[in-house]
């Protein structure tokens, strides 16, 4: 009876040695994309005023674990019964991510001012509603990249673990997946909090000393830090998508074998978020046509 016992926790043992092992292999091999992940959702979870901030960052989070609660499933189901589906899924949302970075290039280059004023005037109307019609599209934009970012990260840990028994597949899989919302969005609050904190040193500080300095060190670091992970964030979509191409369509794999990856990736990137768009632009005239 003991023996049994034993025998039983030998087997635990054994499987969560396996398990802490492959989960290292997989967050190694995915920390390229929650690098990609981070600098995406922090962008996007900023711009609000300072009381919304974290309640934003919450229902971001959430969408976050729902992504992940259907895609971990999903995943291992589609790896068992139907693989070829997983390939798929993983072009469809390098179009879309695609998109959404050029998107914001061409927003950038041609209505940034504009867009600018505006949101800044969203905001300010709706700074005493509860739910902005603002914030709801931030968080709806949100979560839907995450949804995206989230396939890659559950397939990139699944691939790596793809020889092992379904049970380490399994842990392994949804605990890469825990680690990645967890970290990211902590990493995330962190950031957005930043003004906050400098604001805090400040009073403490009484206008002089070491905390004074590093408040408003902190309060002037977080423009900055929102300007350079808006610029990465638009970047690293377009990258995930060119690489989301290059590493599932074999020809595409094979073309301009002299040219580094980083940049082929983000040429195909560019090119496939450049199609999109004008195919969505087109459809969206046509449909204005139409109303008219």
């Amino acid at each position: 009876m003991a023996s049994g016992f034993f025998a039983i926790l030998d087997d635990i043992a054994f499987l969560m040695d396996d398990v802490a092992m492959a989960t290292k292999v997989a967050t190694r091999k995915t920390a390229g994309i929650l690098g990609d992940d981070l600098a995406v959702n922090a962008e996007k979870a900023t711009g609000f005023l300072s009381e919304r901030e974290i309640p934003v960052l919450w229902a971001i989070t959430k969408g976050s674990f729902v992504n992940k609660l259907i895609i971990v499933p999903v995943a291992l189901l589609l790896n068992i019964f139907l693989p070829v589906a997983i390939k798929y899924i993983l072009l469809l949302g390098g179009f879309y991510l695609a998109y959404e970075g050029v998107e914001k290039i061409i927003e950038y280059l041609f209505h940034s001012k504009k867009k600018e004023h505006a949101i800044t005037q969203e905001v300010k109307a709706e700074s005493d509603a509860t739910k902005s019609e603002h914030e709801k599209e931030k968080i709806k934009s949100a979560v839907t990249t995450d949804f995206i970012l989230s396939i890659e990260i559950v397939i990139i840990a699944l691939g790596s673990v793809a020889e092992a028994d379904l049970m380490i597949q399994i842990i392994t899989v949804s605990a890469v997946a825990l680690l990645a919302t967890v970290g990211v969005y902590g990493i995330v609050a962190l950031i957005v909090r930043t003004d906050d904190a400098g604001y805090k040193l400040i009073k403490r500080s009484n206008g002089k000393g070491l905390l004074f300095v590093l408040g408003n060190l902190l309060v002037k670091s977080l423009p900055v830090m929102i300007k350079i992970l808006a610029a990465v964030g638009t970047v690293a979509l377009i990258l995930v998508a060119g690489g989301i191409f290059v590493h599932n369509l074999e020809f595409v794999h094979h073309l301009f074998p002299q040219i580094p990856d980083t940049v082929k990736e983000f040429g195909f990137g560019m090119v496939a978020g450049l199609i999109v768009f004008i195919l969505v632009a087109g459809f969206k005239k046509i449909v204005s046509l139409v109303k008219s």
